[in-house]
């Protein structure tokens, strides 16, 4: 079994909106919804904590948020609910502290998925994929997708200096940008996550803490699609590929 964290405390400035990020209405549900659904229809998640804002929780009847009935309720043989909330911290890496400890306690060796919030087309198979990584013996697997594109990499001028000056293009074929979901060992995570505040808020994923602590971090290979959201633009593409024929579907 395996447990997963959904980090959903942003407030998501860059999107616009009056509401906090995760909970920013898409295709007639919050964000948060859709990354919840994909987690549900894992059959081995055994619990998802969900780091909310201060102030906000989860339905009382997931049913209103598109999701099924009774989505929240525990799994069969078990009393405690299958989906929780806990208020989130300052930072990211803050939030999926408080939300591991919220998942109770569990063997070193149990997977830990983490999922944005805002990633409202990633799919059940995705999070099973990563789950093999870690079942297969990496200390985390982590959704990433090639990068297509040319990188170049800036001088580190001082900000408002005018436009920054190239100081090297990089192989593209090694680069991956990085997604969620992203699972990692129990005691791998814990330990990322037993460090000073400011280490953590300068981390840009949990996946480079377990790396800079030496952990085995492997990839796995994802679609462009699984898409963050972070600005209005990328509301409107999510819209556009929710659309498709083979998008995720709405739980009746």
């Amino acid at each position: 079994m395996a447990v997963a964290i959904v980090v959903a405390a942003g407030r998501g400035t860059r999107l616009g909106h009056e509401r906090p990020k995760a909970l920013v209405p898409l295709a007639g549900r919050p964000l948060l919804a859709w990354s919840l659904e994909a987690l549900l229809a894992v059959p081995d998640l055994r619990r998802v904590v969900v780091a909310l804002p201060a102030g906000e929780a989860l339905p009382a009847d997931p049913a209103r948020w598109g999701l099924a009935p009774r989505a929240f309720a525990p799994l069969p043989g078990t009393d405690e609910p299958r989906v929780v909330a806990v208020a989130g911290g300052r930072e990211r890496s803050h939030s999926v502290r408080a939300a591991l400890a919220a998942t109770g306690d569990g063997p070193d060796d149990e997977p830990v998925v983490v999922q944005d919030g805002a990633r409202p087309l990633t799919t059940p198979a995705l999070v099973d994929a990563c789950l093999a990584g870690v079942h297969a013996g990496a200390d985390a697997a982590i959704a990433a997708a090639p990068v297509t594109d040319t990188v170049k990499q800036a001088h580190p001028d001082r900000p408002g200096a005018g436009l920054a000056r190239v100081a090297a293009t990089l192989d593209r074929s090694l680069l991956w940008a990085v997604q969620t979901p992203q699972a990692f060992r129990r005691d791998a995570l814990r330990r990322a996550l037993d460090q000073p505040d400011a280490v953590l808020a300068a981390a840009t994923d949990d996946a480079s803490l377990v790396e800079a602590a030496g952990g085995d971090v492997r990839l796995v290979p994802a679609p462009r699609s699984n898409l963050k959201v972070t600005v209005p633009e990328d509301l409107e593409l999510a819209t556009l590929l929710l659309a498709r024929d083979d998008a995720p579907t709405v739980a009746g």
